[in-house]
């Protein structure tokens, strides 16, 4: 029987220079730490830049390809594996939550990021020539501060760090995800952020249209507009993603993970999963089980 996905912590990881970060080739880390190439959550941040390599990665049971100047970006709590066909390189960055506390005064400012979203799509991107070149003299200059000494060096790889998120989101155009319009941003995003905060307890967008001080019809129209997609559909892929990886946990029988969503019923849940999944939460369990890739 396949063990349940397991949980990694920062402090599991060999520390790169102070507390709350690791760097790393990313060749060196996957041979370290084969049993990561299965499924597993993070309880910290995670970005992947390769240089080389082929085969596969999943993000919340969505599977991408991987290839040279391909970048990736996670947030604590997402299911995650690797299935490669050819000797991977690159580079890896692990940090805590807390890791910019201390420099950043908005304990929500990587939420500003497009790729810190939680949303896969928005997490896997493809760089340019130019863009990979200066992708990766950051990586170099933050591994070189590893092994500095000098004084404010963590300061400086938390600057480098940001530096690089900000030359990432410029390159992947994140107007395509939310609005120039700042009242329209700021309406979505706080939106966005109270669905990963209440999703198992509001499942309507007229309870957080009136958290939000708007109509239900305004948000609805912003969410189509700007996101692509129906204030709630967005509501409903947070619930369904959640279930997901709630059934990969083996230990919880499927009505539990139902209590756990706050469904009244184990069958109201199941009829809510098939509906807009296509297949029962035991079939999603035991396909996902035996094909994670869909390679079947």
């Amino acid at each position: 029987m396949k063990k349940n996905i397991p949980v990694y912590d920062i402090k599991y990881f060999s520390a790169y220079k102070n507390n709350g970060i690791l760097v790393s080739r990313f060749g060196t880390y996957a041979q370290q730490h084969t049993h990561l190439h299965t499924a597993h959550r993070h309880s910290f941040y995670h970005l992947v830049f390769f240089t080389k390599g082929q085969g596969k990665h999943q993000i919340d049971f969505d599977t991408f390809n991987v290839s040279p100047n391909l970048i990736y970006f996670m947030v604590p709590g997402q299911v995650h594996s690797w299935n490669f066909t050819s000797e991977p390189d690159g580079y890896i960055i692990n940090f805590s939550a807390s890791y910019f506390s201390s420099l950043l005064l908005q304990p929500d400012y990587l939420s500003k990021f497009s790729f810190f979203s939680g949303n896969a799509q928005q997490q896997v991107l493809h760089l340019d020539e130019k863009a990979s070149s200066k992708a990766i003299d950051i990586f170099e200059a933050i591994l070189k501060e590893g092994e500095n000494q000098q004084l404010w060096n963590d300061d400086l790889v938390k600057t480098l760090l940001l530096t690089l998120f900000i030359q990432i989101d410029r390159t992947a155009d994140a107007a395509k995800h939310l609005p120039k319009n700042n009242y329209n941003d700021t309406i979505l995003r706080n939106f966005q952020q109270l669905i990963e905060q209440n999703y198992a307890k509001l499942k309507l967008p007229k309870q957080y249209a009136a958290l939000l001080y708007i109509t239900p019809n305004h948000l609805n129209a912003l969410c189509n507009e700007f996101l692509g997609i129906s204030a709630g559909k967005l509501i409903r892929n947070r619930i369904i993603l959640e279930a997901k990886r709630l059934l990969v946990n083996l230990d919880l029988r499927v009505a539990e993970v139902a209590f756990k969503l706050n469904f009244e019923d184990q069958s109201y849940f199941v009829k809510f999963f098939k509906k807009y999944e296509g297949l029962t939460p035991d079939k999603f369990r035991k396909q996902y089980i035996s094909d994670p890739y869909g390679t079947k």
